[in-house]
């Protein structure tokens, strides 16, 4: 590889900014802030969500089909427009 083009891939810590959930993984984001973790200095970055905290991987998230009909009530709305004679 040659030197001086690449990125600077380092141990980062991810925190998630709704619950404090956090992980260390590697990454080149550029980053100001940093934080100690078992008397380590990282890279921090600050997330909205994770895994931890997204409704899809949390389980709840709800489907759009069962939020008092709306879906039904459009597909009835428009349900002759796709049809060709």
């Amino acid at each position: 590889m040659k030197e001086g083009i690449h990125p600077n891939y380092r141990d980062v810590v991810f925190v998630d900014q709704s619950n404090g959930f956090q992980f260390v993984t590697r990454s080149t984001v550029q980053t100001k802030e940093t934080i100690t973790v078992d008397g380590k200095e990282f890279p921090l970055v600050k997330l909205e969500t994770t895994s931890e905290s997204h409704p899809f991987y949390t389980g709840t998230q709800k489907s759009v089909d069962n939020l008092g009909g709306r879906v039904e009530k459009f597909r009835n709305k428009f349900a002759r427009v796709g049809i060709k004679k």
